[in-house]
């Protein structure tokens, strides 16, 4: 399991999910799709088109990666997790053949939400790649349309050392004639993508050239973001469950993405989506993402875990009230550690701790490289330690942020509206 132990699962190729898909009939062909990649804010898109979808009355299928709490939670048919018994079946129907292809977890759960979705018979699936793009057992599909968010530094073990070369694996998603949607443009990946949808006779849309947010911020626990048309100079304001301020950049790429849809003849009324876009953590389960859970101290978990994610958090914590703040991390061994940790503010109380799995960093490891650059603290075997530590030394005015993994945030014992 990649998650688990990291590189070593990463199957490089596409046979083992043909060889399963085929076995299974073929189900890739029989829903329509819409295939999403990127560094960060591809799970962020992924539930907010599903909520929009699902909103405008179409039975919709969401696969996305890793899950949180449930192994459940990865696949979805208008925001309900997939039934425990099809689980328990689909494992015992492809059992032979995982006897003789040795196929990985993440081959055997993109299988069985392909199969989930035709028998559901959706409408539409929104589909998260899981690691890259090119090689990702997701690629199979022929989408109606390919999303790509944006590119940063994330698994350049495996997908490579420089933003062009990470860029040509996500570009891998890119299908001939489908229509592809750039959330950011950098000069450094805009000619990979280009020359990639050259090649394939893809039209090319880049989500910040035909839209850009005008102005955001805070009302209670939304995110208000007013967007302007850069053709039209039309405004529209649009309230977020989601209250990161970096959702702000996938808000653009969601827009865009609805567009294009609409232009292929999806009933996707403007009035439908900013309905959705209010409710995307009710309809689809996503948590995580600058998730408020408490007041007074302010508790926020985020799964930022790479060096953009973790610039995007930094940039939070600067725009949100609080008196002292208190930061709870834990982080898996091949993350760039130190270069995320000098991202962190010097002034905060440090609780270092990991998550129960082979891949996570050692708490105490975690804690002198954090000491050797200024962040101070104690360290906690377990995460839940870590919080209730943070709990008892903060006040009412401060803020506790949980990041640096999402296995770590999954560990967290929290129900909401309580400790």
């Amino acid at each position: 399991m990649f998650s688990r132990i990291g590189a070593a699962a990463y199957k490089k190729d596409l046979t083992n999910i043909r060889i399963l898909s085929e076995y299974l009939g073929d189900p890739d062909r029989k829903f329509k799709s819409i295939h999403i990649a990127g560094t960060n804010g591809k799970g962020s898109t992924s539930h907010m088109l599903a909520a929009i979808l699902q909103t405008a009355g179409y039975k919709t299928g969401l696969y996305t990666s890793p899950h949180l709490k449930d192994f459940r939670e990865r696949i979805r048919v208008n925001g309900a997790m997939i039934e425990k018994d099809f689980v328990v079946e689909f494992t015992s129907a492809v059992q032979p053949l995982i006897q003789t292809l040795d196929p990985s977890f993440f081959e055997i759960t993109v299988a069985m939400a392909f199969d989930y979705f035709a028998k559901e018979q959706v409408e539409i699936a929104v589909i998260e790649v899981g690691l890259g793009g090119r090689l990702d057992s997701t690629n199979i599909i022929l989408p109606e349309l390919s999303v790509i968010t944006n590119i940063g530094w994330d698994h350049m073990n495996m997908l490579g050392d420089t933003l062009e070369k990470i860029a040509f694996e996500k570009a891998g998603i890119i299908k001939q004639g489908v229509p592809v949607v750039i959330g950011e443009t950098l000069p450094v990946t805009k000619s990979v993508f280009q020359e990639v949808a050259t090649e394939k006779k893809s039209p090319i849309h880049f989500a910040d050239q035909t839209r850009y947010v005008d102005e955001s911020g805070m009302e209670k626990d939304e995110l208000v973001v007013e967007v302007v048309n850069s053709l039209s100079n039309e405004k529209q304001v649009y309230h977020l469950d989601l209250p990161g301020i970096y959702q702000t950049r996938n808000l653009v790429t969601v827009l865009e993405t609805v567009y294009q849809l609409r232009e292929m003849g999806w009933h996707l009324p403007e009035k439908t989506v900013k309905t959705a876009l209010r409710q995307v953590k009710k309809l689809t389960g996503l948590h995580g993402r600058w998730q408020i859970v408490h007041h007074h101290p302010l508790l926020v978990f985020d799964v930022a875990h790479n060096v953009d994610g973790m610039k995007q958090v930094t940039e939070q914590l600067e725009i949100t009230d609080h008196k002292e703040l208190h930061i709870v991390i834990g982080m898996v061994k091949d993350k760039e550690v130190e270069k995320i940790l000098e991202l962190l503010p010097k002034a905060a109380r440090y609780y270092f701790t990991r998550a129960q799995i082979p891949r996570a960093l050692p708490e105490d490891q975690l804690a002198k490289a954090g000491s050797a650059l200024g962040l101070h603290g104690n360290h906690f075997p377990d995460v839940n330690d870590a919080l209730r530590s943070a709990f008892a030394n903060a006040g009412k005015e401060d803020l506790i942020l949980v990041c640096g993994s999402v296995f770590l945030i999954g560990e967290i014992e929290w129900e909401e509206g309580g400790h």
